[in-house]
């Protein structure tokens, strides 16, 4: 966890969601998404100055598209990020891939809810314990800001005037799951409520310790979906539908 999750709400919303002073997304306007799997480009929300300023600049709050799954800037293979999509709260200061990046870096990654799987009794043919995926969302139907974290990954094997010189990627905190999440999976995204938005998100705050907290009460709901979504080919609303009950 996180490993899945939705995210259907239209560029315009989340420029308006996020009071965003700075459309960075370069034009890039996101399809509703309802199956985000790792490496997928995402919206994410940070506060920085804009491209040009000089530095020092003021930091403003812009929206940009990043694709999932963190590259350190020091790595030597960007396929590294799939392995990082996900940084731990208890550790994230401690891990050299995420440390700079949690004191320098930190974002906010919309999403209308997210998938987990709960492991069943039941095992299947082979012996494995069936896992049933279910769709964690807001119970006001509010958009959810979880906190993440971007890095700046520059390809050496090309030249400085390459557009594709530079790959942004970014990563998804999580923390221990309580109420309905926890039910569920014992780990879920760490989420930033709306009045901490300014805080998390600006780079000349760097203590965000009090950030790294236990969850408390997410107001949070859960409900089984269909086993469709775990196929990264399958993607619609359908998806997040709840199964009918027996």
């Amino acid at each position: 966890m996180c490993g899945r999750f939705a995210s259907a709400r239209g560029k315009q919303q989340l420029l308006e969601e996020f009071e965003v002073e700075v459309d960075g997304a370069d034009g890039s306007e996101l399809r509703p998404d309802y199956n985000v799997a790792p490496t997928k480009p995402v919206y994410t929300v940070l506060s920085r100055a804009p491209k040009g300023d000089a530095e020092g600049g003021r930091a403003v709050r812009q929206l940009r598209v990043m694709r999932w799954g963190l590259v350190p800037s020091w790595a030597k293979d960007p396929a590294i990020g799939s392995k990082m999509i996900n940084a731990r709260v208890e550790t994230v200061t401690e891990k050299p891939s995420f440390r700079r990046a949690f004191k320098e870096r930190r974002c906010l990654v919309p999403a209308d809810g997210y998938y987990e799987w709960a492991v069943l009794e039941e095992t299947d043919a082979r012996g494995r314990p069936k896992k049933q995926p279910h769709y964690i969302r807001p119970a006001d139907g509010g958009i959810m800001a979880m906190a993440g974290l971007y890095e700046f990954w520059r390809d050496r094997g090309r030249p400085d005037d390459d557009p594709d010189a530079w790959l942004v990627t970014c990563t998804i905190i999580t923390t221990s799951a309580v109420d309905a999440a926890g039910r569920v999976h014992d780990r879920m995204p760490m989420l930033i409520e709306r009045d901490r938005w300014g805080e998390w998100l600006d780079p000349g705050v760097p203590d965000t310790q009090g950030f790294l907290i236990p969850a408390g009460s997410t107001g949070l709901v859960a409900h089984p979906v269909s086993t469709a979504v775990n196929s990264v080919r399958n993607n619609g609303p359908e998806l997040i539908e709840a199964l009918p009950e027996e």
